[in-house]
């Protein structure tokens, strides 16, 4: 069994001025100029990168419902499947303070959305740290599985650089401030959940439902700044 308690810190102050370092979506994308300045990034039009963030999204939702796939087939109990939808409850993000729907997105502000993917997808970097970890102690673990975390394990932090670029681009800020409240968020998991292979599928499980809502996010940023009506 594994036993895991971890800390994630939510500052109050994001700051932007880290460089996105290479790979945004699966498609080269090199900022720097010959002095080492990202100031290039700023020639890249603001749908290119909505788009290609968009993308990285959907793929990680694709990529994160073949996984619970695989992961029921060979691990998870059926009783643990046909409950899914209320292991929602039990997800470590559920105590961020974050639209839950898209109509609740739909009525906030353009940066309180971008706040609320940035704040998603630094969430799930740890988690899959250490699904990558104990993943490697299954028996007969399907290879296709470890391709897949892994790859998200990968790509999070490059959709975490994106969205920064993204921010900046948008709102014109080097620093965001947020009324936030949260700073630190305690995960444990549910008394209830004791098994490591439930844990496991709880976390690919919730990971699938917030993939899904960085994509909605998104989509709904790209409608407003591109499209300007109808974003429902």
């Amino acid at each position: 069994m594994h036993n895991w308690k971890g800390v994630w810190l939510c500052s109050l102050f994001l700051t932007f001025g880290q460089l996105w370092n290479g790979i945004l979506l699966a498609y080269p994308l090199d900022c720097k100029d010959e002095q080492g300045s990202y100031t290039r990034c700023t020639s890249i039009s603001l749908e290119k990168l909505l788009d290609r963030a968009i993308q990285h999204a959907e793929l990680l939702y694709r990529v994160s419902e073949e996984s619970c796939t695989i992961f029921e087939d060979n691990f998870a109990p059926f009783s643990l499947v046909s409950q899914r939808s209320r292991n929602f409850n039990s997800c470590y993000t559920k105590g961020l303070r974050l639209p839950s729907s898209k109509s609740e997105a739909q009525q906030v502000s353009d940066k309180w959305l971008l706040h609320s993917v940035l704040v998603l997808v630094q969430s799930w970097i740890e988690p899959f740290v250490y699904l990558q970890r104990t993943l490697d102690t299954y028996n007969s673990l399907p290879g296709s599985l470890v391709n897949k975390t892994k790859w998200v394990s990968d790509k999070l932090p490059s959709l975490e650089q994106g969205i920064v670029v993204l921010i900046r681009k948008m709102l014109h800020e080097g620093l965001i401030t947020t009324d936030f409240q949260q700073s630190v968020i305690e995960i444990e998991p549910s008394p209830e959940i004791t098994d490591s292979s439930a844990r496991d599928y709880m976390i690919l499980n919730c990971f699938r439902k917030d993939a899904h809502k960085m994509e909605t996010f998104l989509k709904l940023l790209k409608c407003r700044q591109i499209k300007k009506l109808n974003c429902y």
